[in-house]
């Protein structure tokens, strides 16, 4: 571990963000010298610790990477990049047999194979996990274990970037602060190669399974660079978080539906088979859909396990039990109050197959990055399996460009004055940060139409002139607002995790990604405000 120093210069590759992708392509990079940026102590503040289903990989007899392959297109809605698809997932043994490697816990039979789980629109059993509901943490406990005990790996905590540095039109670093420091100058960090891995933007909304940090700062700052933003529209609403008082909320893993958890309305009436014929294992946002629909009508819904699991939930799936418990819910005799909740963006800042975004210098991983493997809709558990696919995809291609050398001592570099004057400071108006929370919700949210969302633009317009202080921090989170009600805005269809009730229907001229800049987001942006 490194003591923060004010003036650094990383000599090799610089990681922003160390949850699991961050921390896989650290791993991947050694021996080469790579320094890994994190707000808080490894193992906090990273969605990848609170991941409960597991990785997805064809590793079942019967099963096949193109099997894989076919049902992560069929639920991304027709945008996911068939050849991306297929070459993930003929990766997803390798990636978990160096999860393994580096010792993470994954469930087992008898004989020592792989157990194997399933989730929603899965054609096969092919979720490896840990201990039921708590394969995240599982493997991020691993993985730092495994940095810890990497010399070439400097680990830098307390520290969080604000913006991306360019030279000569190539990214060579970022601006930093340390978390909490609203007055000290911003740090330079430069490097040979910036790997952005700080995650996604659920946290941009009022009701959601990501931790607070999360809030769109990675995409926020790439944009602001001039990164292409690919498919920032589709955000994925988990159908089932635990309804408490919580922020974030708790989540209830897919897996309890896989195991034949139902859903039921306050009525006792079972929905899902009327609306789908996987009924409960129906892709997620048709399932996010109906149960939002059901709260909109005046109704609450539950989800009921208490047939298929009984008291083995407290032993299976010891993390929703421990939520359940800290809620006043007994999930052994109770049903479990849930609501859709912002849970993953499948969008962000567009890579190629390697991790190369369009700015030189700059490579992204984790849900930062749209790959084409998601499409519309996400695919049960196959966010950790992108994330080591390109960690391991990054660090070859870096390592390929950049001789290894060992780990040199931070340098001093002057501070550029522009860059500085622009009195940037850890965001700390929360006030301002809970507006723009609750416009995402109520109208960029679960459904949307035109109205809600040019009123969304117009509202995180006038939440960034109002702001006390625009800070980095706070221009990275109403940045990305931007870019997800622009392009919900401009794709007048409906597909995935986007649905638009003036356009419900999908429709082929739409059948493709988005590609979007911040400077276009902003005339979407202007024209609602004069219109």
């Amino acid at each position: 571990m490194t003591t923060f120093d004010n003036t650094l210069y990383a000599d090799g590759a610089l990681i922003v963000g160390a949850g699991l992708a961050g921390l896989f392509t650290a791993l991947k990079l050694a021996p080469r010298p790579v320094t890994v940026l994190s707000p808080k102590p490894l193992g906090t503040g990273a969605s990848s610790v609170w991941a409960q289903g597991g990785v997805a990989a064809a590793m079942g007899e019967g099963d096949s990477p193109h099997a894989h392959a076919q049902d992560t297109e069929m639920a991304g809605a027709g945008i996911v990049d068939h050849g991306i698809a297929e070459s993930v997932t003929a990766e997803a043994v390798a990636r978990i047999e160096d999860l393994a490697r580096w010792g993470t816990p994954f469930d087992r039979d008898d004989f020592g194979n792989f157990a194997l789980g399933r989730e929603a629109a899965h054609s096969a059993n092919r979720i490896v996990k840990v201990e039921g509901d708590r394969a995240g943490w599982a493997i991020m406990q691993a993985i730092i274990a495994q940095v810890r005990k990497t010399p070439s790996i400097r680990v830098v905590e307390g520290i969080t970037a604000l913006s991306l540095a360019r030279e000569n039109g190539r990214v060579v670093g970022v601006y930093c602060r340390r978390l909490g420091d609203r007055y000290s100058e911003p740090v330079f960090i430069r490097a040979r190669a910036t790997i952005l891995a700080a995650g996604g933007l659920g946290g941009l909304y009022a009701v959601t399974t990501n931790p607070p940090g999360v809030r769109g700062h990675a995409m926020g700052m790439a944009a602001r660079a001039g990164a292409i933003i690919a498919d920032p529209e589709f955000v994925q609403f988990h159908p089932t978080a635990i309804r408490t008082n919580a922020d974030p909320a708790p989540l209830a893993t897919e897996a309890l539906r896989g195991e034949g958890a139902i859903l039921v309305n306050d009525l006792g009436i079972r929905f899902m088979p009327a609306i789908h014929p996987d009924a409960e294992l129906a892709p997620r946002d048709i399932v996010a859909r109906a149960n939002f629909r059901e709260i909109q009508a005046g109704r609450q819904v539950f989800l009921d396990t208490r047939q298929v699991l009984g008291a083995d939930i407290l032993t299976r799936f010891p993390t929703v039990s421990k939520y359940c418990l800290d809620a006043g819910i007994d999930p052994v005799r109770d049903m479990i109050p849930v609501t859709p909740a912002a849970h993953f963006h499948m969008g962000g800042v567009k890579v190629d197959e390697r991790g190369r975004s369009s700015l030189p210098g700059l490579w992204v991983c984790g849900e930062a990055s749209c790959t084409g493997l998601h499409g519309a809709n996400r695919l049960a558990s196959n966010s950790l399996l992108e994330a080591v696919v390109y960690g391991a995809r990054i660090a070859e291609d870096i390592g390929g460009l950049e001789p290894a050398r060992d780990l040199a001592p931070f340098k001093g570099i002057e501070w550029d004055e522009e860059e500085g004057n622009r009195a940037e400071t850890v965001l700390r108006n929360t006030v301002a940060v809970q507006d723009l929370r609750r416009v995402m919700t109520d109208l960029v949210g679960v459904e949307r139409d035109a109205a809600s969302l040019e009123q969304a633009l117009r509202d995180i317009a006038r939440l960034e002139a109002e702001a006390e202080q625009v800070t980095s921090a706070y221009l990275n989170m109403t940045t990305s607002a931007t870019l997800v009600a622009a392009a919900a805005l401009r794709r007048t269809e409906s597909r995935g995790g986007h649905y638009r009730t003036d356009f419900p229907e999908p429709s082929e001229s739409w059948e493709h990604h988005t590609e979007i800049t911040l400077d276009e987001a902003l005339a979407i942006r202007a024209a609602a405000l004069s219109g």
